[in-house]
């Protein structure tokens, strides 16, 4: 295993990373959160009394990515290019895909993992009244990838 990247080797002080001598590359990261829940409540989700929740964590996950740095102490601010967040609705099981994009000196795997948690749990927020049994899991790196800018 390596290093941890924002600990400081000799004194274990953590740190921000410089990554300031790097060339800024176009990186794009795929996460996902697995929000398990009754099969009624899959099929309710468009009805629930507060609203469209799939909109509702859309959004609230576009909003996250584009603020991971204020709510992860050491991650850099980043433009972000593109933030999609996609759902996948099946019988007692919402697949959330958050996909982020930007061209910049580091990666971007802690946006899109950010954005797949908290649309994970906006959903949440909106329908525990009727499911009192839902379990979010599998928060995950799917991809990463990054190409030299154009």
């Amino acid at each position: 295993m390596s290093e941890l990247s924002h600990v400081e080797e000799t004194s274990g002080a953590v740190r921000m990373v410089d990554v300031g001598h790097k060339p800024p590359v176009h990186r794009r990261a795929v996460a996902r959160a697995v929000v398990l829940m009754a099969p009624e409540t899959a099929r309710r989700l468009r009805e629930l009394p507060k609203g469209d929740a799939l909109a509702t964590a859309q959004i609230a996950g576009i909003m996250a990515a584009k603020r991971t740095s204020d709510l992860i102490p050491l991650c850099h601010p980043l433009p972000l290019s593109l933030v999609e967040v996609t759902f996948e609705l099946g019988e007692g099981r919402l697949e959330i895909a958050a996909a982020v994009e930007t061209t910049a000196r580091t990666g971007v795997e802690m946006e899109a993992l950010t954005a797949a948690a908290v649309a994970a749990l906006a959903l949440y927020d909106m329908a525990k009244a009727i499911d009192k049994q839902m379990v979010i899991s599998e928060v995950m790196l799917i991809s990463k990838t990054k190409n030299d800018a154009e």
